[in-house]
């Protein structure tokens, strides 16, 4: 930490800029991911994806992970299940997922959804990479 109480990084890194619809996709049924940043892009601190499902199209089941998801949606209507409760989710709504927290999302809409999807720590796109086959 700095003398302001900030993080800093051995190092440094690079800035990124992405174009709309650019990233590494990886595509499974109706669900589409976009990573925009993760692993060493972030210093392993957060992951930035962009997901997008299709109409009526389910997730990958309820299951539980070792890191927080932020969720923010940008368009449609995305349903969530935590805490043994599904939400619906409209156009701006935010959901915080804390690590250890069961859920699962889904579009149930007869239009997609599209969402941005922060998770804290980063390293998350290896474990997308392989549940879509493409690793």
């Amino acid at each position: 930490m700095n003398q302001e109480g900030r993080l800093t990084h051995a190092g440094s890194r690079p800035g990124i800029f992405l174009p709309p619809g650019k990233g590494r996709a990886y595509h499974k049924g109706g669900q589409t991911g976009v990573f925009k940043a993760d692993g060493d892009e972030t210093g392993g601190l957060y992951s930035v994806s962009e997901w997008s499902f299709e109409a009526n199209t389910g997730g990958l089941g309820v299951h539980i992970n070792d890191d927080d998801h932020v969720l923010y949606v940008l368009e449609g209507v995305l349903s969530v299940f935590m805490d043994g409760t599904w939400h619906r989710a409209e156009r701006g709504a935010f959901v915080l997922i804390a690590a250890g927290v069961r859920h699962d999302f889904e579009n149930r809409e007869p239009v997609g959804v599209r969402f941005l999807n922060f998770n804290v720590p980063g390293g998350f796109e290896p474990g997308i990479a392989r549940a879509f086959g493409a690793a």
